[in-house]
């Protein structure tokens, strides 16, 4: 399955190359983490301030809850998260409390 999600960066062009360098080095740990939980690809891009992650996953083994405890209950994720949320600001969309924040697909070339 595609998943689509925004978020936004602070914007501090400093702080905006500081995260694009963290994302050229990201720690094996979180790697490991993703595809343990069936993300079988993960794309961001960036314009400007805003972000939008495509991931792609497996039905089978992805489950978001579950993805989202491991998240918590494991100490090196959890540093991850904290320094990332360094840089990261929620869409003026997002949830309190969220992050990435889910897109509503409108249209697909494959069903018109």
């Amino acid at each position: 399955m595609r998943h689509c999600l925004a978020l936004d960066l602070k914007d501090d062009p400093a702080l905006i190359a500081e995260y694009e360098r963290h994302h050229r080095e990201v720690w094996p740990e979180v790697l490991v983490h993703l595809r343990e939980h069936g993300v079988r690809e993960l794309e961001i891009f960036r314009l400007g301030t805003r972000m939008v992650m495509v991931m792609d996953t497996d039905d089978a083994v992805f489950d978001p809850a579950r993805m989202a405890a491991a998240e918590r209950d494991d100490p090196r994720l959890r540093a991850w998260e904290d320094l990332m949320w360094k840089f990261q600001a929620a869409t003026p969309w997002t949830p309190a409390g969220a992050k990435w924040t889910p897109m509503q697909n409108i249209f697909r070339l494959t069903d018109a």
